[in-house]
C-alpha cells in the first residue's frame, strides 16, 4: 500500500495524467507534495514533493478563460502533465506552496511557429 507524503489535504479532485497514454485518477495538493493517484492501478502513481518542483507550466487559452492542462516540472526527473476537473481551482491550490513568479504560461502555437522561424534564419 502506498503512503501519502501529504500531512494535510488541501484539495482533492478528478484528473488525468499524461505520463505515456491517459490514465485517470485522483490528484492530491495537500502540504508535502503534489500527488496524483491511479483510480485503477494501485501501484500507479506520482508524489512530487514541493521541494522538487522548479516551476508550473499552464497551458492558458483564450485569455485566460480555460486552461486545458498544466505541467509540473521538477529539478531531477522532467515535466510531468496533469488535467483536473477544474485546472483554475488546482492551480489557485499549487500556488499556496509553489511561488507565483515560477507559475508560468506555455508558449502559444504561434510563438513556437515565429521562434522556430527565427532560429532557422538565426542558423544561416
Amino acid at each position: 500500500m502506498v503512503q501519502s507524503l501529504n500531512k494535510k489535504v488541501d484539495l482533492t479532485i478528478n484528473a488525468t495524467s499524461y505520463l505515456g497514454m491517459a490514465n485517470y485518477g485522483k490528484v492530491l495538493v495537500g502540504d508535502e507534495a503534489f500527488e496524483y493517484y491511479n483510480d485503477k492501478n494501485v501501484n500507479d502513481y506520482i508524489q512530487i514533493p514541493w521541494s522538487e518542483v522548479t516551476e508550473i507550466i499552464a497551458s492558458v487559452m483564450f485569455k485566460g478563460k480555460w486552461i486545458p492542462r498544466f505541467a509540473v516540472v521538477t529539478k531531477n526527473n522532467g515535466n510531468f502533465i496533469f488535467s483536473t476537473r477544474d485546472n483554475k481551482k488546482t492551480l489557485r491550490a499549487v500556488r499556496n506552496y509553489v511561488d507565483p513568479n515560477n507559475m508560468v504560461r506555455s508558449l502559444s502555437f504561434f510563438q513556437v511557429i515565429s521562434r522556430g522561424l527565427k532560429s532557422l534564419f538565426k542558423r544561416k
